[in-house]
């Protein structure tokens, strides 16, 4: 097992779990290392980005591990390496947010996150279920 940043030379596996992201925005992500990969058996099975809430606070936009490798723990170590790289770069709580019928919400209370209010979007093209956001002290 091994997390490191993120590195121009993981587009293709990032891309494989992230399709969301701008192509400018991956090369952004990798320059500021706002992004790591867990690599398992030299393969990347998981990764997290992240960006900054009002340019200060750690905000985790996603965090992903492939489907056959859930519920070993995986997840957990990401947030916990990165929350320990923000703790130690001087910040003080990290958030996240998720949609509130998605199960993540469960995970992110069991290690440590509590609910800090949420919103609904409602234009059109863009609606969708409304995204809980949670915090946690670092």
């Amino acid at each position: 097992m091994m997390i490191r940043y993120i590195e121009f030379q993981d587009k293709e596996a990032w891309y494989r779990m992230d399709e969301d992201l701008p192509e400018s925005v991956f090369e952004e992500k990798v320059r500021n290392r706002q992004g790591y990969v867990y690599i398992e058996n030299g393969k990347i099975v998981g990764l997290l980005r992240y960006g900054l809430f009002w340019d200060s606070i750690p905000f985790c936009n996603l965090l992903y591990i492939d489907d056959e490798y859930r519920g070993r723990g995986f997840g957990r170590q990401l947030m916990q390496h990165w929350e320990q790289d923000m703790k130690f770069a001087g910040c003080g709580m990290a958030m996240i947010s998720t949609q509130v019928n998605e199960e993540a919400q469960h995970f992110y209370r069991k290690i440590g996150y509590k609910d800090a209010g949420g919103f609904v979007v409602d234009i059109p093209g863009y609606e969708q279920p409304m995204e809980m956001i949670m915090i946690k002290a670092l």
